[in-house]
C-alpha cells in the first residue's frame, strides 16, 4: 500500500503480486480481502495493481483498475 503525502494529487496504490497465477486473481484478492478498508482517512483515487509472474514463460502481466473512495 502506498499513500501519497497530504496535499499531493497522486493516487494511492494497492499492489498485489502473484506467482504463477493471473493479474486478475491479484485484483480479486485485493477486493475480497477488503484492502481498501486500510484507507481510513484517505479520500480520492486508488489504483489497484495486480502483477503476476509466470515462471514457465518468464513473462509478467499487469492489470490496473482505478477506484474512488
Amino acid at each position: 500500500i502506498y499513500l501519497p503525502k497530504k496535499g499531493k494529487t497522486a493516487p494511492a496504490l494497492i499492489i498485489e503480486l502473484k506467482y504463477d497465477k493471473t493479474a486478475d486473481t491479484a485484483i480479486k484478492q485485493i477486493k475480497e480481502r477488503q484492502y481498501l478498508n486500510y484507507f481510513d482517512d484517505y479520500k480520492g483515487k486508488v489504483l489497484l495493481v495486480g502483477i503476476n509472474y509466470n515462471p514457465k514463460s518468464k513473462d509478467h502481466d499487469c492489470l490496473i483498475e482505478e477506484v474512488t473512495i
